[in-house]
């Protein structure tokens, strides 16, 4: 009797690594890889008054922050990529009508640091391996707070209100910036703000040893902007 228990048990155990090794491996070969199908760009805002500046890849980054219950000890998950891409107008004259257009972020290539957990964002999470999932675009509607007057050096706060779209859903959010003209051809900022990712129609799969994940994610953007024709002479 007990023979026949052990290897019910036995036979159970092996059932259940076998489910769980199926899982894992279709989660690793359905997250592809991070390389983007073509150089991040954003709508252009070529129309308006003001000093037109581009976001510059090289020296930004967008980050999702989110906690998670891993093997019973507490873990913030950080997610980075620096493709995004953006333009903003300053009007020197009068910032308040200074406006900022589209930001495009390619969420395929955004990276933690557990490539596991990058192909379960790629392939379950995000599902960014579909050209459709590829790009979160936010789009700005209103600059709340502005100052009548901006100074080189000067760090301005304001908020930006707008709509993100992530994972083919669209969402009003708002996020609280803060911006400062390095010089007339530089700006450097950040912005962050809280969502609920169930809000995008995102869920997270169960994953071994992972437990107590959050509902709200932040989403922060460090970045720095050069003015257009300092963009075309380099």
């Amino acid at each position: 009797m007990k023979r026949n228990v052990v290897k019910i048990t036995v036979g159970l155990v092996g059932v259940v690594a076998l489910i769980v090794a199926g899982i894992a491996g279709y989660i690793w070969f359905s997250g592809g890889t991070a390389q983007a199908s073509a150089p991040i760009q954003a709508p252009d805002l070529s129309t308006g008054t003001g000093t037109l500046f581009r976001i510059n890849s090289a020296d930004s980054e967008v980050r999702f922050i989110i906690h998670e219950m891993l093997l019973g000890e507490p873990k913030t998950v950080v997610g980075t990529t620096d493709q995004v891409a953006g333009e903003l107008r300053i009007d020197f004259q009068n910032p308040q009508a200074s406006q900022l257009g589209a930001i495009r972020i390619n969420v395929r290539t955004l990276a933690t640091d557990n490539e596991f957990r990058n192909k379960a964002l790629r392939g379950q999470i995000l599902q960014s391996t579909q050209p459709e999932y590829e790009f979160a675009t936010f789009t700005p509607t209103q600059l709340i707070g502005v100052p009548e007057k901006v100074t080189v050096g000067q760090l301005v706060k304001f908020q930006i209100a707008g709509t993100l779209n992530v994972h083919g859903v669209t969402r009003d959010v708002t996020f609280n910036a803060e911006l400062t003209l390095a010089d007339l051809t530089h700006v450097t900022g950040n912005a962050a703000a809280t969502v609920h990712y169930k809000d995008f129609g995102i869920s997270i799969p169960e994953a071994p040893g992972v437990a107590g994940i959050g509902e709200e994610v932040r989403l922060e953007i460090a970045f720095t902007a050069i003015e257009d024709s300092a963009v075309a002479s380099k």
